[in-house]
């Protein structure tokens, strides 16, 4: 099990408890009590949690003000890990990113962390409050530059409205990666948000390259607000349970469609490319 998995399942923990033991999440998990020890001291560095003698503490905040990021985040956890993985290997030294709100970008954002004194120089443009504070955190001396775009908080932890879009119009990136509720092959990109979906719409205006982060679960959905139609879209990313009848219909669409393999399987990627 990876760390971010088995950080997601001590958050879900302290969503129904008020604190958790060491001793009793290493026993559930089946890994050593210095597992979840260095497991705690990372969610109490992110904020995410409170370190106490034996175990960890919920936030207030977190039952409070941060459903809907915390019931989502380990939802096709493994999906959005090896996702992540793909995505990562498309970041270069220097280039500006955006990165939007949701926990498969939030997957990336862990990721990435580690790796900001290899890619040196990069602007991270995110409406998302997890990803922003999770790479300042983390930036050390990687020059690293995060610019939070403001706006209006949703359950998500992303910034969206008129705020936000006044921002993003501004900007440049040369690559976004984007998490959506859904994809549909006639009416494109979706959320359920109205206000999250004019948001994402300015990212996409802004950027060179826009890439898709969406798990299986994500295809032939139509959520109520139309973000962008599948014309906008460079590259999708996904995990290796989509179907090969929904990778046949997408993969005309767009001009990379990549199955990312299981992260328990480190082989490599599956790009399929539109034919010319």
């Amino acid at each position: 099990m990876l760390a971010p998995e088995r950080q997601a399942r001590i958050l879900k923990e302290l969503q129904l408890h008020e604190a958790v033991r060491v001793a009793d999440i290493a026993a559930t998990l089946n890994v050593s009590e210095m597992t979840i020890r260095r497991d705690i001291e990372a969610l109490d560095h992110n904020g995410l949690a409170r370190k106490i003698h034996g175990g960890a503490m919920r936030l207030a905040r977190l039952s409070a003000l941060e459903p809907g990021f915390l019931l989502n985040v380990d939802k096709q956890l493994d999906g959005k890990l090896a996702i992540a993985v793909q995505a990562l290997a498309l970041i270069q030294p220097g280039m500006t990113v955006a990165m939007t709100g949701g926990t498969t970008t939030y997957q990336l954002a862990v990721l990435l962390a580690p790796e900001l004194e290899r890619l040196r120089n990069l602007t991270v443009v995110t409406n998302s409050l997890k990803v922003a504070e999770l790479l300042y955190r983390q930036q050390g001396s990687s020059d690293l530059k995060v610019i939070v775009t403001g706006g209006e908080r949703t359950p998500s932890e992303a910034l969206v409205g008129p705020v936000a879009r006044l921002a993003l119009g501004s900007l440049n990136t040369d690559i976004c990666f984007m998490g959506v509720h859904g994809l549909d092959s006639q009416r494109g990109l979706s959320s359920p948000n109205w206000l999250e979906a004019e948001t994402n719409a300015a990212f996409i205006e802004g950027t060179t390259r826009l890439v898709i982060l969406a798990d299986s679960t994500k295809f032939q959905v139509r959520s109520l607000a139309s973000i962008a139609p599948m014309s906008a879209v460079d590259t999708i990313i996904t995990d290796s349970s989509v179907s090969h009848v929904t990778a046949e219909q997408f993969t005309p669409l767009v001009q990379h469609f990549i199955k990312a393999p299981s992260a328990a399987a480190p082989s490599a990627a599956a790009p399929i490319r539109k034919s010319s």
